[in-house]
């Protein structure tokens, strides 16, 4: 996985047999509208993604929510399977704790 900046340009890592068809840049796009870029393989299973976008922005995993075309993604589902294209949009949310201050 690798997280891109929106000023930065990844080039595809040319590693031997490497199609860059393997791997799509992904959107996640967190309630505050702040975005972080990913470039993750086909195959990669989306709990390594959703691990890292946790850790960039400093929240427990366990409290958020990745939504993909208005359904949860699971942690074992691939980009594959969720039959993921260039560019598609990840929304998190944070997960709300009832109570009243």
């Amino acid at each position: 996985i690798t997280i891109m900046s929106d000023n930065q340009e990844q080039k595809p890592d040319a590693g031997p047999g490497d199609a860059n068809s393997e791997y799509i840049k992904l959107k996640v796009v967190g309630n505050d509208s702040n975005e972080i870029h990913f470039r993750v393989k086909m195959t990669t299973q989306m709990g390594k993604l959703k691990k890292s976008y946790s850790d960039r922005v400093g929240v427990p995993m366990t409290s958020l929510r990745f939504l993909f075309d208005g359904k949860r993604i699971n942690d074992d589902e691939t980009p594959k399977q969720l039959e993921m294209e260039n560019d598609d949009v990840i929304e998190v949310y944070q997960e709300q704790t009832g109570g009243r201050f």
